[in-house]
């Protein structure tokens, strides 16, 4: 998987992730940067700006790229072997990978213990994701499972009490979220599909008194979790 930009690179310079190679900016001159990269006798590659921006598809990466291993998840057995968890978000084939950065880079700062997505038919970790959460990647826990549903059930029989964020729920500022909490956030567009809000324990929402009568599903999930934080 190849990453870039200066604050990932940091972040995973600081960790145990295995870089299998270096890409540098002919230019590139951080020396707090390169004497990381040498203290870890790093391979390195010198190359252009032209061509790392090409290999970064464009995007903005400060003449640096760093080649590393795919994203390795935890399981639901990790949660259930974790005594001290009591705030979990769950995502519902959320398919943005900047909303999924987003919601991880929130979480990382908010507490939550883990982030829960399906195996199948969702964003996963990627380039994309590594740079929006802006760091906050090395320091969530990040759980990927097969079924939701059954995940959920898991979850009820270790105590966690189960909220779905959905339009037609109670007032997110009249619930009491005290107690082992999960918060479902659904994708973009279709929300949580019904097979998976059925299982939930409780609906809540946040109210809209706007034209429109959906939030961004990063900026939901950025209000609950901050809500559901207080209570932690």
């Amino acid at each position: 998987m190849l990453v870039y930009g200066k604050n990932v690179v940091n972040e995973i310079l600081d960790n145990n992730t295995k870089i299998n190679k270096v890409f540098l900016d002919n230019k590139f001159n951080d020396e707090i940067i390169l004497n990381k990269i040498n203290k870890r006798n790093l391979k390195k590659f010198h190359m252009d700006k032209n061509k790392i921006d090409k290999m970064c598809n464009n995007s903005v990466n400060q003449g640096i790229a760093l080649d590393i291993e795919e994203y390795k998840y935890l399981s639901i057995d990790d949660i259930v072997k974790d005594d001290n968890a009591n705030f979990i978000v769950m995502l519902d084939s959320l398919e943005d990978p900047h909303n999924f950065g987003a919601i991880i880079r929130t979480c990382e700062c908010a507490g939550v213990n883990y982030i829960i997505i399906p195996r199948n038919r969702s964003v996963s970790v990627n380039s994309t994701v590594y740079k929006t959460a802006s760091g906050a990647l090395s320091h969530m826990k990040i759980v990927e499972v097969v079924n939701l549903s059954n995940t959920i059930r898991k979850l009820k029989d270790l105590g966690y009490w189960v909220y779905a964020a959905d339009m037609d729920g109670k007032d997110y500022r009249n619930i009491d979220f005290s107690g082992k909490t999960c918060l479902v956030i659904g994708s973009e567009g279709h929300g949580i599909k019904q097979i998976v809000s059925s299982t939930c324990d409780e609906t809540v929402s946040l109210p809209m008194k706007g034209k429109i009568n959906s939030l961004n599903a990063s900026v939901a999930a950025g209000i609950l979790i901050y809500e559901i934080m207080k209570y932690k």
